[in-house]
């Protein structure tokens, strides 16, 4: 059950932050004109976010891997991971879930189910 809770939360985790990835582009120029320096900044920001994400889901999925689903240091990766992860979730609550796109509007719940899949492997 922890390899399963472990492996699908940080496959979804890493897509939806390949899902971060790809429309960067479209996303930046979604904003419409802006000064290069804001440009270049929310260009910034939205492949961090991104990058994050799928750092997040790799690390809990090379240290289940690696280490094994079963052992304390795996543990001690999936709660820091879910700890980020509650963080992130509360500051898009805050400020991108309050947009109308649907996917911004969704990234707190799928934030908060990884980290709560990857607690859960932590505990059964």
């Amino acid at each position: 059950m922890q390899t399963a809770f472990l492996y699908t939360g940080a496959g979804v985790i890493f897509l939806w932050g390949v899902g971060h990835l790809i429309p960067t582009r479209s996303i930046v120029s979604g904003f419409g004109t802006l000064s290069p320096d804001n440009t270049r900044i929310i260009t910034m920001e939205w492949l961090a976010e991104g990058l994050t994400l799928c750092f997040l889901g790799i690390l809990v999925a090379v240290s289940a891997w690696v280490i094994g689903p079963d052992q304390p240091a795996t543990h001690l990766v999936a709660r820091a991971c879910a700890a980020m992860l509650f963080v992130m979730a509360v500051i898009s609550a805050f400020t991108g879930a309050r947009t109308a796109a649907l996917p911004m509007k969704l990234c707190p719940f799928v934030k908060s189910a990884v980290g709560i899949a990857y607690i859960t492997a932590t505990l059964v």
